[in-house]
């Protein structure tokens, strides 16, 4: 999902984009609750930045891990972008447990076309310069197997981090889509509010994969952030 931005930064940057656990390459071992995924994340980046602070870029859950990094070990942080992510217990339980248990009963092409639409926002969808990249992604969540259903418990079991992040002071962006209906802008403007001294930016006709949806927006936010 961070191609683009892993293109844009890489020339710069050491990029890191890793699988959590019981996801993509990663081995589905053990607890899939998002302490779990956090204590993964510290010792990943203890691992291969032991001397040197990074940032940290999360998208949804990458954003429930980052939140927990910045407010337990900040001094890993150089700095936090927070993307599509809500610091609340999930509020769509009900949606997404029957969503998974229809994925686990039938695989996932009988949930392809609702993940999609949740997913990307309603300008991507109807982009037809946008449809084969809707098309590809719908194809790649179709193929996965039926054990991303227990990362999936570890977003709609999850539990709120909001009581946290006051302690957050480790400079952080917080970017979120005007069309994303599974984290929702204004989800985005309570984290803004809670991080103290916390920027709050808006990208227009994307959902909940901005990185994909609106990728030179999204760099150029990311770059004068790092920037600045």
């Amino acid at each position: 999902m961070w191609e683009f931005q892993v293109a844009h930064f890489k020339t710069r940057f050491t990029c890191i984009a890793y699988d959590h656990r019981g996801q993509g390459q990663s081995e589905s071992v053990g607890h899939l609750d998002m302490d779990t995924l956090y204590e993964d994340a510290a010792a990943l980046i203890e691992k291969l930045s032991p001397k040197k602070p990074v940032h940290f870029v999360g998208l949804s859950m990458g954003g429930f891990v980052g939140m927990r990094l910045a407010a337990r070990k900040p001094h890993l942080l150089k700095s936090l972008i927070l993307m599509e992510t809500s610091a609340d217990p999930e509020p769509n339980k009900i949606k997404y447990i029957v969503l998974n248990w229809i994925f686990a009963l039938g695989g996932a092409r009988l949930v392809g076309k609702k993940v999609v639409g949740i997913l990307f926002g309603k300008s991507s969808q109807q982009d037809a310069l946008k449809g084969s990249m809707v098309a590809k992604w719908k194809a790649i969540i179709e193929s996965r197997p039926t054990n991303v259903t227990k990362a999936v418990d570890g977003v709609i079991y999850r539990e709120g981090i909001d009581g946290e992040l006051s302690k957050i002071t480790t400079p952080t962006l917080v970017i979120v889509g005007d069309e994303d209906v599974a984290t929702a802008p204004e989800k985005a403007e309570r984290i803004h509010r809670a991080i103290p001294n916390s920027q709050l930016k808006v990208v227009a006709k994307a959902g909940h994969s901005s990185c994909l949806e609106q990728p030179e927006a999204v760099n150029g936010l990311i770059e004068d952030f790092i920037n600045g």
